[in-house]
């Protein structure tokens, strides 16, 4: 069952808006999601909360400033999914750009990105291993990305090999903080960095910003102009969206700032690739590319192969090179759906055999299931079954690794702390975010955990939260059924906690027709309007009148632009 629910929209937070010159469908879009002023809805460079509010940006900042004037070697420990990727390149392109710019020409920064299935989530003791025989030689300093916040044993390990370690991540830290030299991070204690949901890839370009004006103020660029930091947003947008962070006013510019630049054709070699290799044109780029599109191509590196490979991607400045790097994980991303089909068969068996009605959450293993996939399982069951949900594949030798995903009302990580406590020794690793996490536990100790962690799923959740509720934007006045209105919607910053506009209204269907065994094409009639309509993935035909939740798109076809509404939930009226 879904309930409908119809998101507030202030009225006079609308008028005010469309006061400061908003068109009225965005004013009042916005003040239903929480917007209040003319000033809270500009997106403007120059609205950036300022690096020195960020902790240790500018112990970051003199770090790596006194190691350009020594000339030491730097080595970026990333992760292997969007955020680490792009968070890695943004660091690679910056760090080199601000070495070239203030003369720091014995100083040099490389990367290293470990194999999940090997080393394990973070900079470990054996990443540290594979440090001290990088190609460069021994690294003077570690930078981990999107990554080392739970780091304790390789912080040590480091530190102990005579390297010095600077923390870059946004994940929430445990109860121990490693003994890094310096950590930014916005969710450490003492930060009171007014951007919490900022994603890795925006906390490595902080630190960039921060070591900017370090090196400003030292002098280094009285010889050369300051490299334009902008010119990373591209990818900051990317990381941001993919990551799937808040989009609260800081992150809204950024990706504004990074789409405005994707439009304009300002973008990186390997972005343009991996739009090119998708079919999808960057000048009309939204919200959705940058999370459906291009996230999932460079997400497919981490997850089926090496994440070598999406970095390689996105630094390359030879477009021929990074085009044949965009077809390798296209590729990828093609084999990543094909083993996802697969594993959501087996799901849909075991789960023949579960009442999932009654479970407030699940865990769920098969021993094929692939340790690369199994987070994009989990969140696929989350959205169908509407509980949180922990997929399970094989790791090392008799243990087990988990990806999950959740429903509002159930903190994640929090959920996992609180069985580790109850339960001490159960879980061997854990850590991530209230809307998803990654574990690890001994294959013999799976039955304990599933019930461990449901019984804490029971007392956490409440029945309403079990439900599902779609918040829709009311219904559309006429004059916005337009294909400018979806233009300018899509023109938008859209994303978690700023969602897509989702309206909704009771249409007769004239017609309907089944596309490719699973896609509803429809013809909806409004009073004497007709319109287009399809419904992705719904397998089954619609009665004669029905109570639609739609999204406004763009629908193009042979080169004609055309109205079109994208089905997100239907029940007979």
């Amino acid at each position: 069952m879904t309930r409908v629910v119809v998101r507030e929209a202030p009225l006079r937070a609308a008028w005010a808006l469309e006061q400061a010159g908003l068109p009225p469908l965005l004013a009042r879009l916005y003040a239903a999601r929480g917007i209040r002023s003319a000033a809270d809805a500009d997106t403007r460079l120059a609205g950036l909360l300022p690096p020195d509010g960020l902790k240790g940006a500018a112990a970051a900042a003199h770090l790596l400033a006194d190691a350009f004037a020594a000339g030491r070697k730097l080595l970026i420990v990333a992760d292997y999914d969007c955020d680490g990727a792009t968070a890695c390149a943004t660091g690679i392109l910056g760090l080199r750009a601000l070495m070239r710019a203030s003369g720091a020409a014995a100083a040099s920064v490389d990367y290293l990105v470990p194999n999940r299935f090997e080393t394990g989530y973070g900079l470990s003791p054996e990443v540290v291993e594979q440090a001290l025989r990088h190609r460069n030689g021994k690294p003077d300093i570690l930078i981990t990305v999107d990554n080392g916040i739970a780091s304790v044993a390789g912080v040590a390990a480091a530190k102990a090999a005579g390297m010095a370690v600077l923390v870059t991540d946004h994940h929430l830290p445990g109860d121990e903080l490693p003994a890094a030299d310096v950590i930014v991070n916005p969710n450490q204690p003492g930060c009171d960095f007014q951007s919490k949901a900022i994603a890795g890839v925006g906390v490595m370009f902080y630190v960039l910003l921060a070591l900017r004006a370090e090196l400003r103020r030292r002098g280094a660029f009285a010889a050369q102009a300051e490299p334009n930091l902008a010119e990373l947003l591209d990818l900051v947008a990317v990381g941001t969206i993919a990551d799937v962070a808040a989009l609260d006013r800081n992150n809204r510019i950024l990706v504004a700032q990074g789409l405005a630049r994707i439009r304009d054709g300002r973008l990186r070699p390997g972005l343009t690739a991996l739009f090119r290799v998708a079919g999808r044109d960057p000048a009309s780029a939204g919200s959705f590319d940058l999370g459906f599109t291009v996230g999932p191509r460079i997400n497919a590196a981490g997850r089926l192969g090496d994440m070598g490979v999406g970095i390689e991607c996105l630094i390359a400045d030879d477009m021929n090179r990074a085009l044949n790097i965009a077809q390798q994980m296209d590729a990828l991303n093609r084999e990543r759906r094909e083993i996802e089909n697969g594993m959501k068969d087996d799901a849909n068996l075991l789960l023949a055999t579960i009442d999932a009605g009654e479970q407030p959450a699940l865990s769920l293993f098969d021993p094929s299931w692939h340790q690369g996939v199994i987070g994009i399982l989990a969140g696929r069951l989350k959205e169908k079954l509407h509980r949180p949900v922990i997929a399970f594949a094989r790791g090392a030798e008799g243990e087990l690794k988990g990806s999950g995903r959740s429903i509002p009302g159930l903190h994640l990580r929090d959920a996992l702390d609180l069985v580790d406590k109850r339960h001490p020794g159960l879980i061997l690793r854990f850590g991530g975010h209230a809307a998803a996490a990654g574990l690890a536990l001994r294959e013999t100790d799976l039955p304990r955990f599933t019930a461990a962690f449901e019984q804490v799923a029971r007392q956490l959740l409440s029945p309403a939260d079990l439900t599902r509720t779609l918040e829709v934007d009311a219904t559309l006045e006429s004059a916005w059924y337009s294909l400018e209105a979806a233009k300018m919607i899509q023109g938008g910053v859209w994303g978690q906690g700023f969602p897509q506009p989702l309206f909704a209204e009771r249409f007769e269907v004239e017609s309907q027709r089944l596309l490719q065994e699973k896609h509803l094409k429809l013809r909806l009639r409004l009073g004497n309007v007709r319109h287009e309509a399809i419904w992705f993935n719904a397998g089954q035909p619609v009665p004669e009148r029905v109570f639609a939740a739609f999204r406004l798109t763009v629908n193009e076809f042979r080169g004609v632009q055309s109205l079109q509404l994208n089905i997100e939930h239907c029940e007979a009226d």
